[in-house]
């Protein structure tokens, strides 16, 4: 089996229903869903009591207004600018999506309104943060739209599937840089000397995702401004256009966060890697393949090979070869 005949096989599965039976009310309803979006062969990780009542209030209330289950998964609208495949989307990010399309179809088999699934970007946000430029995270996020417009073909009718920037949800750059200049400066003050301290997971973490310029270089203080910046932006200006963090939305995102009210179902069935910040890669297994995320760490200490492919309606600087473990 060819790297391609594995892919389009596993797109030809998305589509395909299981025969689940038919709930008889909506409390048989409510309970069937609830185990779908709980199904540990998802689920990396367990989920706090707080937030499994949410789930469950937040199905029942889609169940009786009729509407989409709403599950918002929240990333950088990036692609980790130290891969050659940068600013643009890859294998990493079809994989991920298609893995939670096969989360969450068979929701859409025994519930008639289906399921949205929406990708909550952080986008305005990054020339602040990791020193990217507007036209790579329009890059970026142009690609990722063309490769949900390219699966439509393979999920069931009621799944919709969308990308939305935390800046489309601002008026203006100008309305989003005003609010956050207050943010960081209400956050700034409270805080000794202006200023957080910053751990060495945070450093790591900081090194890898900002590509380094002249001024951070000659700013002794350049971490410490990028976590109060990060830290404001995501306590106060994100969170206070009020997405989030509702009674409708069920959040998730690839590891377990702080906060504890995200589940945590990775990029794939063996990866908890950040797609964005990871590339897509294929591992042979059994006359056939796994799917993989691979971090720059982990790219970095594997031997691969590139295969040819062309998937059609499959577009992209990143689609016509893939990496294949050795």
């Amino acid at each position: 089996m060819t790297a391609q005949d594995y892919i389009q096989a596993k797109l030809t599965e998305l589509r395909q229903p299981q025969g689940l039976p038919k709930p008889q009310n909506n409390d048989e309803l409510a309970d069937t869903i609830f185990k779908l979006l709980m199904s540990k062969k998802f689920r990396k990780y367990s989920a706090s009591p707080e937030f499994i009542e949410h789930i469950k209030q937040s199905i029942r209330g889609h169940i009786e207004a009729g509407t989409p289950i709403n599950v918002t998964f929240t990333h950088g609208a990036y692609k980790l600018w130290r891969f050659e495949e940068s600013p643009e989307v890859d294998w990493a990010e079809l994989f991920a999506l298609m893995y939670y399309t096969k989360w969450l179809a068979p929701i859409c088999e025994i519930y008639e309104p289906g399921v949205w699934f929406d990708s909550f970007v952080d986008d305005l946000i990054l020339p602040k943060l990791n020193n990217l430029s507007m036209d790579e995270i329009i890059a970026y996020k142009q690609s990722y739209q063309k490769v949900i417009d390219f699966l439509k073909a393979y999920q069931p009718d009621n799944f919709k599937m969308t990308i939305t920037g935390a800046g489309d949800l601002f008026d203006s750059l100008a309305a989003f840089e005003e609010k956050l200049a207050k943010d960081v400066e209400e956050y700034a003050a409270t805080l000794p000397d202006g200023l957080p301290e910053v751990s060495d997971k945070r450093k790591a973490m900081i090194e890898l995702n900002v590509h380094p310029n002249k001024t951070v270089q000659n700013d002794p203080d350049w971490m410490a401004k990028n976590v109060l910046v990060h830290d404001a932006y995501i306590s106060k200006t994100k969170r206070g256009v009020g997405y989030t963090f509702r009674p409708d939305k069920i959040l998730a995102f690839t590891q377990p966060l702080p906060v504890g009210l995200f589940l945590a179902v990775g990029s794939t069935k063996d990866t908890i890697a950040k797609f964005w910040t990871g590339i897509g890669a294929l591992k042979p297994r059994d006359g056939s393949y796994r799917q993989l995320v691979l971090s720059p760490s982990q790219l970095e200490n594997v031997h691969a090979t590139f295969e040819p492919i062309s998937i059609p309606e499959l577009t992209g600087k990143n689609f016509n070869r893939i990496r294949v473990l050795s």
